[in-house]
């Protein structure tokens, strides 16, 4: 089949190549990626609406590398912005399900939104920590160190809205008024992660990997233009990041 259509919002929307293969060990196909963004397409908005996105386009499936646009053409709708290297640009800013569903068509499993919203692109809405379990620990180290953030951000009266990460991490987010710019966030990333890693010894915020052994804390995914997958996001692994 080369083309089909699905319903989104009551309006047809056309799907090329519905039968391709993204997930070859689990058969699922461009249309199966469609369908999952279709039952989750609120909560996916959410994470990504009003927000420049990243891109990732896996053409070929998961057993291919993944193609990134930060400047896609034809897209529905652009913002103008400037890359962290001073060179301006355009990118793809969801505002509505369709756009959803249009990424889904443009090969895109994951979702990668930036923490500020196109209204306002110097100054991030959210701050993001990212657990990122070493390779000899797992998931339950992560959720552990997740623990001891909330602990942190309590103390601060702050609230986190954590997810899984879709891999073997934890996300967790905690909104912002928009007032400070990515400098200033990264640099309050940079403050709680280091005090997480006082209070739990699994918690690590060493730069280099080779220096890292436990639950690192990516406070740099606060940098200007940095991403992360977004809530509903499908990974390459076929789990789902999960609020």
């Amino acid at each position: 089949m080369s083309e089909t259509t699905v319903d989104v919002g009551g309006e047809p929307f056309r799907i090329s190549s519905p039968d391709k293969v993204m997930f070859p060990e689990q058969g699922w196909t461009k249309l199966d990626v469609v369908e999952h963004f279709l039952m989750c397409v609120d909560g996916a908005l959410r994470g990504v609406r009003d927000r420049p996105v990243l891109l990732k386009r896996w053409n070929r499936g998961v057993g291919h590398d993944p193609l990134f646009v930060k400047r896609p053409k034809g897209a529905p709708r652009l913002v103008d912005v400037t890359f962290p290297s001073a060179r301006p640009g355009q990118m793809f800013v969801p505002v509505d399900e369709s756009d959803v569903i249009w990424m889904a068509q443009q090969n895109c499993l994951d979702l990668n939104p930036w923490n500020a919203r196109a209204r306002d692109l110097q100054h991030p809405d959210e701050l993001r920590i990212d657990l990122d379990p070493t390779d000899e620990f797992d998931f339950e180290a992560a959720r552990e160190v997740a623990h001891t953030v909330k602990a942190v951000l309590d103390d601060a009266g702050l609230v986190g809205w954590p997810k899984t990460s879709g891999n073997r991490g934890i996300h967790i987010y905690v909104r912002l008024v928009p007032e400070w710019d990515f400098y200033e966030v990264r640099r309050a990333g940079l403050a709680l992660s280091r005090e997480v890693e006082r209070r739990h010894e699994l918690a690590t915020t060493a730069w280099w990997k080779e220096e890292r052994s436990g639950v690192f804390l990516d406070y740099n995914q606060n940098a200007w233009d940095k991403t992360i997958a977004s809530a509903y996001s499908i990974r390459h692994t076929g789990l789902v990041s999960t609020p």
